[in-house]
């Protein structure tokens, strides 16, 4: 019972993350209708920042405001310079211009830093833990689990309880309504992509925090596909689903890593994407997704 306690925990630390990066995923699909795969790039240059914050000699809780303003700023200069232009083409331009830009921040990050892995020093603390008997609290996942639950928090007080939350909401539900009862569309964008220009940097702040600080310009795209993954899983434009996948997928994948024989530990991420099928073809809705229906 303690083994599996202690990686139920595991799975809720790493779930933590996973449900950011697919909430912020899921505003800007509500909205935009698009699934931005450059997501992760908004995770790599909140990481870099915090590199560079570190270099100019400036405490960690600095560092971590820094993540979390270029995370935003970030995120809104993508949709501004990248989506807008595209607004009214079809998806697929909007999906290729995603991973346009994916490559292209890429690119730009390995040319004028370089691809080596650089490390941004993480408080110690991180490595200390809580212990009740046989069941140790790390403090790193305590923490990622305590600033998860609290942005969520906020993020459903802010939807629920401001004006800004209910036009967000409103264009979630249909954004062509949306626009015919005054709200504004540009306005309701770069908010939703502003919003999970924040999640990201949060997510960066916590990935950092339990690799040891890696930072390289390639670190956003498995977090990305992860994120798709829980949302998928959860259901494709629920915004609570994207939450609930992210948990799921974290819990599923820390106990196949933990469970599974040594010889097929490699097989872990092939199984994850084989459950992702497995609902696909057994419930195409998703966890909470709707299930639509033709009306004749």
């Amino acid at each position: 019972m303690t083994e599996f306690l202690q990686q139920m925990l595991n799975g809720v630390s790493l779930g933590s993350t996973y449900a950011l990066l697919a909430l912020g995923l899921a505003m800007v699909f509500t909205i935009f209708g698009l699934v931005n795969f450059a997501h992760g790039e908004l995770i790599t240059l909140s990481a870099y920042s915090m590199l560079g914050a570190h270099y100019l000699g400036l405490p960690w809780v600095v560092q971590v405001a820094v993540a979390l303003v270029v995370g935003v700023a970030a995120a809104v200069a993508m949709e501004r310079l990248g989506f807008r232009p595209v607004r009214k083409a079809d998806p697929t331009t909007m999906l290729i211009t995603s991973f346009g830009l994916s490559i292209a921040i890429q690119a730009i990050l390995t040319m004028a830093i370089s691809a080596r892995t650089r490390t941004v020093p993480q408080p110690d603390w991180f490595g200390t833990a809580f212990h009740l008997g046989e069941f140790t609290l790390p403090r790193q996942q305590l923490l990622t689990v305590l600033v998860t639950a609290v942005a969520l928090v906020v993020l459903v007080v802010v939807l629920r309880r401001t004006t800004a939350g209910l036009a967000i909401r409103a264009a979630a539900e249909d954004f062509t309504a949306a626009r015919l009862l005054g709200v504004r569309a540009n306005w309701v964008i770069s908010s939703a992509f502003a919003t999970s220009g924040l999640l990201a940097g949060i997510a960066a702040v916590l990935i950092l925090a339990r690799t040891g600080g890696s930072v390289q310009p390639t670190m956003g795209l498995i977090p990305v596909l992860k994120a798709f993954v829980a949302i998928v899983i959860g259901g494709v434009g629920s915004l609570g689903g994207a939450v609930l996948g992210g948990f799921v997928l974290g819990i599923i994948e820390v106990a196949l890593r933990a469970w599974l024989p040594s010889s097929m530990t490699g097989f872990t991420d092939g199984l994850l994407f084989a459950l992702v099928a497995a609902v696909v073809l057994l419930r195409p809705q998703g966890i909470l997704g709707k299930v639509e229906r033709l009306r004749t």
